[in-house]
């Protein structure tokens, strides 16, 4: 059996597909099962150690992305998209898996066209409220069609036969509990100081960075800060941070970090009393599943419609609260993180809803899907 994933451009489109790779891996480990051939097809590995880890082969297809201001790229894009789904054509025909399975983005293009040309199998997942255009092309194509909010449902009134909702896929690594309440592996000794995490992705959010760094004196006098900034940010924002709190004998309860691993990402949602994050779709489902009440900052949305719906979807639920970035100053985040802090039973239910967010068991149900479609193809043959 041959499946083939493609996706992306981002970690919210990537580690969902490594999500249900592990899932299928060990399906077909518990129960007996030969491993199926795993493939990748897109215009980057995005993260080679997880491929390598999971025994999925990179297969380069270049695609354009449709941007959304004006740019000399989009001139040639569409030529990258074309091109990248003549190589994919070649490319699946060789291979010819059992079942595609996208989970949208411009990098998914030219290989779900290849997939619908050559008569193969399509299941999509979408992560946002509002379904990404690569997937509203491809829905009637696809096969089965997965979502992780109710909200997507209107888009896909034409094909809802074919919609199911099962949440977001979260890595097996993510959905551990903590290692005690993550406290001792940052440092933190007393027990009754509140902690704030501060994520802004694997690339970094200036904005809330610049926020951070200028709210820092206050933010140290109340709480204990952890700053995931971002790897190209960190030698500037720590270089940044020193010059603030020079002299400041509460120095010490500001870390920053470039980039937390799975392992010190779930300590730090153990150790926090609330989270502030950007919107993603894969951040919310892995935030829901720590159970961390959080306050959203999602990007712009001239920029990104899909994390400020993200993020108001979320809120909804009674999770998060949302502060738009144009109204992120050092006095409205204080202001919010005190109001959450300070109130006992507001953090407890908020993280009681966040819970209800969490599908822990998406990347499973998804897998033995793509598995389902994989012996059913197989079956002529056999």
């Amino acid at each position: 059996m041959k499946i083939a994933f493609t996706g992306g451009g981002s970690g919210g489109h990537f580690y969902p597909i490594i999500a249900v790779a592990e899932a299928i891996r060990e399906i077909a480990t518990r129960e007996h099962l030969i491993q199926p051939e795993l493939y990748y097809l897109a215009p980057e590995p995005f993260d080679a150690r997880l491929l390598y880890e999971f025994d999925i082969h990179f297969e380069k297809i270049p695609a354009g992305k449709v941007r959304r201001y004006p740019s000399i790229a989009n001139l040639f894009d569409p030529i990258k998209t074309f091109s990248g789904t003549l190589r994919a054509l070649k490319m699946l025909y060789r291979i010819f898996p059992d079942v595609v399975f996208s989970k949208g983005g411009y990098a998914s293009v030219p290989v779900v066209t290849a997939a619908h040309v050559l008569r193969i199998p399509i299941v999509i997942h979408d992560s946002d409220a509002i379904p990404g255009r690569a997937n509203l092309l491809a829905r009637k194509w696809a096969e089965r069609i997965a979502i992780t909010y109710p909200e997507s449902l209107p888009y896909l009134e034409d094909v809802k036969d074919k919609v199911a909702l099962v949440g977001h896929p979260v890595r097996r690594s993510m959905l551990l509990p903590p290692k005690d309440n993550g406290r001792a592996l940052f440092g933190i000794e007393n027990a009754d100081m509140p902690v704030v995490v501060f994520l802004t992705g694997s690339l970094g959010a200036q904005a809330i960075n610049d926020v951070v760094l200028k709210s820092l004196p206050e933010l140290v006098e109340h709480f204990f800060v952890i700053h995931q900034t971002g790897k190209a940010h960190i030698q500037s924002v720590e270089q940044t941070a020193k010059v603030i709190l020079r002299g400041n004998p509460k120095a010490h309860r500001y870390q920053a970090h470039g980039f937390l691993g799975d392992a010190a990402m779930r300590a730090a949602m153990g150790a926090a009393s609330v989270v502030v994050s950007r919107a993603g779709s894969g951040t919310i489902a892995e935030l829901a599943c720590s159970g961390a009440p959080t306050i959203l900052v999602p990007i712009p949305e001239e920029v990104s419609r899909d994390q400020r719906k993200n993020a108001y979807a979320y809120a909804r639920l009674g999770a998060a609260s949302v502060i738009e970035q144009g109204n992120l100053t050092p006095h409205v985040l204080v202001a919010e993180l005190e109001k959450v802090v300070s109130d006992k039973a507001l953090r407890k239910e908020m993280a009681s809803n966040a819970r209800t967010f969490c599908r822990p068991d998406a990347a499973e149900v998804l897998a033995r899907e793509l598995l389902r479609f994989g012996i059913t193809h197989e079956a002529p043959a056999s």
